[in-house]
């Protein structure tokens, strides 16, 4: 029997919802890598404080002041887009706007992040100067 063309193709197609699902799993992943990071600085503390305040001291560099802003934006895009996954999940007939919803959720997200950016970003830049 022949297989058809679809046979040989990934269910994945790249839409919005897709790509959404994608992002919320990275975004996840990453926060929680910096809370058990976050663990073990604070776990620090412990040793005195001299310790902690030479852990301290990296949070003073721009590099991980920029990690610190890709942090935020990751949180406000799960934040965002957990709230639009419990749209669907309490009202399952919102799922016929997805794409609408996702749409919004991401303008709502850039809507968030431009004030942060620019307050951040005027830090990094400090500590780059």
């Amino acid at each position: 029997m022949a297989k058809s063309k679809s046979d040989f193709t990934t269910l994945y197609r790249g839409a919005t919802g897709q790509y959404a699902w994608l992002f919320h799993r990275i975004t996840g992943v990453a926060i929680i890598l910096f809370l058990f990071a976050h663990v073990i600085d604070t776990a620090v503390v412990g040793w005195g404080p001299k310790a902690y305040e030479r852990v301290m001291a990296v949070y003073e560099n721009w590099v991980v002041r920029l990690l610190e802003l890709g942090l935020v934006a990751a949180v406000m895009f799960h934040a965002l887009n957990g709230v639009r996954v419990m749209v669907f999940d309490f009202w399952p007939a919102t799922a016929r706007y997805e794409k609408v919803l996702t749409r919004a959720t991401l303008l709502l997200w850039v809507a968030c992040m431009i004030p942060i950016t620019w307050i951040m970003g005027k830090q990094i830049l400090d500590l780059i100067g």
